[in-house]
C-alpha cells in the first residue's frame, strides 16, 4: 500500500510546486549579472556587417541594451515607447537585434522607427546568452562603468520606467555628479 502511495504525494507535491508558478511574475527573474560588467563582445552592426561594435562601445552617463527581434510579438508593442523615449527623453538605447533575418530586422527599422544608437547583430544568439537573455523583450541598464545595474524582462511601459528605471537612473546620475 505504502509504495502506491508515495508516487501519489509525489505528483501532489510536483502540482503544488506547479500551481504557486503559476501566479508568480515572470518579469522579476533575478539577473545574475547585475553589479557585474556587460558581457564581453565583438559583433557587426545590424546595418553594415563590416562595421564591429563592442561591449566597450556602450558609453554614457547610462544606457539601455535592449533585446529585441522581428519575430517578437511583444518587442512590437514595445517599439513605439522606445522610439518616444529615444526622441523626447533622450534616452541611449543599444539594441541586441537577437536571433533575427538582418534584411527583415532594417526593414522594420525603417518601418517602425529607429530608437536605436547602434544594433549589435546577434544572429546566433551567443551575445544573448551571454547576457543571460531569457527571450525578447528584455532590456538592461548598464551605468558609465559598463556595469549592469537593473533587468527587465518584458515589454518596456511608461509606468515601467517610471517605477523602476528612472529611480535607478537618478542614483547612477547622482553618483556621477557627486
Amino acid at each position: 500500500m505504502i509504495r502506491f502511495l508515495i508516487p501519489v504525494l509525489i505528483f501532489l507535491v510536483l502540482t503544488g510546486f506547479l500551481f504557486v508558478g503559476l501566479y508568480k511574475d515572470p518579469s522579476l527573474v533575478p539577473s545574475p549579472l547585475i553589479g557585474k560588467p556587460v558581457p564581453i563582445f565583438a559583433a557587426s552592426t545590424l546595418r553594415d556587417a563590416e562595421k564591429i561594435i563592442t561591449n566597450n562601445d556602450i558609453q554614457g552617463d547610462y544606457a539601455l541594451v535592449n533585446v529585441w527581434a522581428t519575430w517578437c510579438a511583444a518587442c512590437k508593442q514595445e517599439h513605439a515607447v522606445l522610439v518616444y523615449f529615444a526622441e523626447k527623453l533622450q534616452v541611449p538605447i543599444y539594441g541586441l537585434n537577437y536571433k533575427d533575418d538582418r534584411a527583415s530586422a532594417i526593414n522594420w527599422l525603417q518601418q517602425y522607427g529607429d530608437p536605436y544608437v547602434v544594433n549589435i547583430f546577434d544572429e546566433s544568439g551567443r551575445i544573448g546568452i551571454d547576457f543571460g537573455v531569457y527571450g525578447a523583450p528584455e532590456t538592461f541598464l548598464v551605468d558609465r562603468n559598463g556595469i549592469i545595474q537593473h533587468k527587465l524582462v518584458g515589454i518596456m511601459t511608461p509606468d515601467v520606467w517610471e517605477k523602476q528605471f528612472s529611480p535607478k537612473i537618478q542614483q547612477i546620475t547622482s553618483k556621477v555628479t557627486k
